[in-house]
């Protein structure tokens, strides 16, 4: 016996709806800590990558800085602060759910996500201003 489709209220059997459909909906509902903690690490990166991009514009032009050319050194501290500010600014605004224990207002695992989420928002944020605004500065 097969079972039979799901019905709504006016006995009309419900849509499937496609993978981009389901998709597109988790995008636009996605729970307020995971846009926080995206939001989050996506203001610090595109800060950090903005320094970054300036250093590196400097030396292209020609700019005699202390130490030389450290933009490898740059590039793994980027990463390295993008990750760490991230998580501790990521505990500090993502609180655990309302059912959770009202004493603990955060948790290690508010920083674990904000680590999660800083990583490739890092890359995405160097790969957009070293391969599409870099270029467009000359």
């Amino acid at each position: 016996m097969t079972p039979l489709p799901p019905r709504d209220r006016d006995c009309r059997p419900v849509r499937r709806r496609s993978w981009l459909e389901v998709r597109w909906r988790q995008f636009r509902n996605a729970p307020r800590p995971i846009v926080r903690a995206v939001a989050a690490n996506l203001v610090i990166a595109t800060l950090l990558g903005v320094l970054y991009l300036g250093y590196d514009v400097a030396l292209d032009r020609g700019a005699v800085l202390p130490g030389g050319d450290l933009r490898l050194v740059f590039l793994a501290l980027y990463v390295v602060l993008v990750a760490a500010v991230g998580s501790l600014v990521t505990y500090l605004v993502v609180p655990l759910p309302s059912g959770a224990d009202t004493r603990r207002l955060r948790s290690p695992w508010s920083a674990f996500l904000g680590f999660l989420a800083a990583l490739p928002i890092a890359y995405l944020v160097l790969a957009v201003l070293v391969d599409v605004v870099r270029p467009l500065l000359g």
